[in-house]
């Protein structure tokens, strides 16, 4: 046989049994590696300096809490701007003041015509105004709304340039220092949360019909002499990957000593659960 065909043959052996999942039944368990159950990575939506950065890495941060301040005094100068136009009545109460006194014209004007004292086309030349001055007083009321729209995006603007936490977790990486400008959507900060931890487990596809959320799985941790632990499933793909024949099984482990995410572990499932 030819040697280079022994090899290939070998090759595509070696490959073969190292795709073949472990029997999750058989008591052996799967390898697999814990991560955060919350891992976000945060980023401005507009470029801009770096005005204040609010804590470091290992910080312990709640929902809410500012984490990055981009320079926004331009931003607020314009605002307040807005914010006055968005709050300035004048021309409303000059336009309600014109189709009064409008009205009030056309109304003696009425008043004339009927006694001889005004004719029919300076009656109607009234009437053309009172309909200007109405037309005059909704344009007003239209653009005081549309001033106010104004205000609220440019708030929205303003308030995009705060970073603020979207969870309660630990701050893992800061990637940036006060004065440095930033291109939108570069990463800026990263929060996670490890207690608990999540097991995203490849499951052969035979075992993991009989697993469901709510049963339990042991949990080995490799990496400190095989403590174990019990966690439990809290999600079952309803997806196979057909390459592997595996199905991803998600266990939940709880996490009170606070261990590190990434820990290489082994998940046990019993072989029958009630």
């Amino acid at each position: 046989m030819n040697a280079a065909k022994i090899f290939l043959d070998s090759w595509v052996i070696s490959i073969i049994l190292l795709a073949t999942p472990v029997n999750a039944s058989s008591g052996t368990g799967i390898t697999a590696i814990t991560i955060p159950c919350v891992d976000v990575t945060l980023s401005f939506i507009q470029p801009g300096r770096i005005a204040k950065v609010c804590v470091k890495e290992g910080d312990l941060v709640t929902v809410g809490q500012l984490l990055v301040q981009q320079d926004d005094a331009a931003e607020q100068a314009q605002l307040a701007h807005i914010k006055a136009q968005s709050e300035d009545t004048v021309q409303i109460e000059a336009s309600d003041a014109s189709l009064a006194q409008k009205r009030v014209d056309l109304k003696k004007l009425e008043w004339a015509a009927e006694r001889g004292a005004a004719t029919a086309l300076e009656v109607e030349h009234a009437k053309l105004e009172v309909k200007i001055a109405e037309l005059s007083l909704k344009l007003a009321q239209f653009e005081h709304e549309q001033n106010k729209r104004k205000y609220k995006e440019a708030q929205i603007r303003v308030d995009n340039m705060s970073l603020k936490s979207p969870l309660a977790g630990r701050v893992e990486k800061v990637e940036l220092e006060v004065g440095e400008s930033i291109n939108a959507l570069a990463d800026v900060i990263r929060i996670v949360r490890t207690n608990p931890l999540w097991i995203d487990v490849p499951v052969p596809l035979a075992n993991a019909m009989s697993l469901s959320s709510g049963k339990t799985a042991k949990i080995e941790f490799l990496d400190s002499g095989k403590t174990s632990i019990e966690g439990k499933i809290t999600y079952v793909a309803t997806v196979a990957d057909a390459a592997s024949g595996t199905l991803r099984v998600r266990v939940e482990v709880p996490n009170k000593s606070n261990r590190p995410a990434g820990e290489h572990v082994k998940v046990i499932f019993p072989t029958s659960q009630n």
